[in-house]
């Protein structure tokens, strides 16, 4: 099965201007960013659809039983309704679909990444008025429950399992190879989610040269957000010239190297030497 599709340059335009506004907002909204980047990946996402994304997770809330108690409950609730009754959860197979990024799309397969599924956890508990948060935990997304003393911790992507303490020492183990460290377990602010989100469509990408316009999208919805690696820009202007955009390509490349400068001087001038090759690669 093919991808999604971005739209028209016109609708594009038009979905990044509502991204940055949202995104530079006084309190961002997780879901609308969300459903703003499946709508720039998916031409088929019209107005319509992004409204009735919404309606689902009100509707979802809806389900849920009235103020089932302490972080522990709610847990157990949003577990009880997504994880088995709705069957939402995740499978290693979900890391090789672009839908699996997209909030739209989770709703309706009812699969997804980590961090797209923590998502329908925490906007569903959020609306249902739950104490709820994502956690970045190093390479798996996992949602909290509750204040520091008392947090209980739940993976949506093994649809919605109360973890112990020793399940978290072990998630973040395998990923880094330490212990947990408490700051991990702080809660994690919407743009930073957004972002991380992001950077695993940019990693779909990368393993899929052949899809560079999904890989140009993702960057330049990132550098849309407040706060971003500068290094994004250098990311960006290689693609252009990947993708035959050489004049483009080569001054990004060399506004990029007058960034770099003040820092690191040789590595500007190998970004200008690039530069320098892109020109060279219209004659």
């Amino acid at each position: 099965m093919r991808p999604p599709c971005p739209p028209s340059p016109e609708r594009s335009a038009e979905l990044r201007r509502r991204f940055a506004e949202e995104a530079r907002s006084e309190r961002p909204d997780l879901s609308t960013l969300c459903l703003l980047v499946g709508a720039e990946a998916d031409r088929e996402l019209d107005e319509a659809g992004l409204d009735a994304a919404q309606v689902e997770l009100d509707r979802l809330a809806g389900l849920l039983p009235y103020r089932p108690g302490g972080p522990r409950a709610w847990a157990v609730a949003l577990r009880e309704l997504l994880g088995e009754r709705m069957g939402f959860g995740g499978s290693p197979a979900d890391y090789q679909r672009l839908e699996s990024s997209l909030l739209h799309e989770v709703l309706v397969r009812r699969r997804g990444l980590p961090i797209l599924l923590s998502v329908v956890w925490m906007e569903v508990a959020r609306r249902a008025g739950a104490p709820v948060y994502g956690v970045a935990l190093p390479g798996h997304f996992v949602v909290g429950f509750g204040p520091d003393e008392g947090q209980v911790l739940a993976d949506p992507f093994d649809g919605g399992r109360v973890l112990t303490g020793e399940d978290a020492e072990v998630l973040v183990a395998g990923a880094t190879g330490a212990g947990i460290d408490p700051a991990m377990l702080r809660p994690a602010d919407p743009l930073d989610v957004v972002l991380r989100i992001l950077n695993n469509v940019r990693a779909w990408a990368a393993a899929r040269p052949e899809r560079s316009d999904v890989a140009l999208w993702a960057v330049e919805l990132s550098l849309l957000l407040p706060s971003h690696p500068a290094r994004l820009r250098y990311e960006r202007a290689q693609l252009l010239v990947q993708r035959g955009e050489f004049l483009g390509g080569a001054s990004e490349l060399e506004a990029y190297a007058e960034v770099v400068e003040a820092v690191d001087e040789a590595a500007a001038e190998q970004v200008r030497g690039e530069a320098f090759a892109a020109r060279a690669m219209l004659n």
